[in-house]
């Protein structure tokens, strides 16, 4: 009987497997950060990919308009809620 030394591990072949693909999975997530934020990258130049959100302030508001209010309103109506809304 052969006895494991202190933090070894036993490494079958679904435990390599998974290691494996962890491997795998970290270096494409890297690859997918390093796309993302190049500042050359055309999906922040479009604006598709936002490096600062906007942020949601809890406080008092007025109330939020059903969806036959929203209907009947204009677009510049529109974007004006939507920008109290995040202010």
């Amino acid at each position: 009987m052969k006895l494991k030394k202190q933090g070894e591990i036993n490494m079958t072949e679904e435990n390599i497997e998974m290691v494996d693909l962890l491997k795998e999975l970290v270096s494409r997530l890297k690859k997918l950060e390093g796309t993302v934020y190049n500042n050359d990258n055309i999906l922040m130049k479009s604006g598709i990919v936002t490096v600062n959100s906007p942020t949601p302030v809890v406080g008092k508001h007025e109330t939020v308009p059903d969806g036959d209010m929203i209907s009947k309103m204009s677009w510049d109506e529109i974007n004006t809620l939507v920008d109290r809304m995040g202010a």
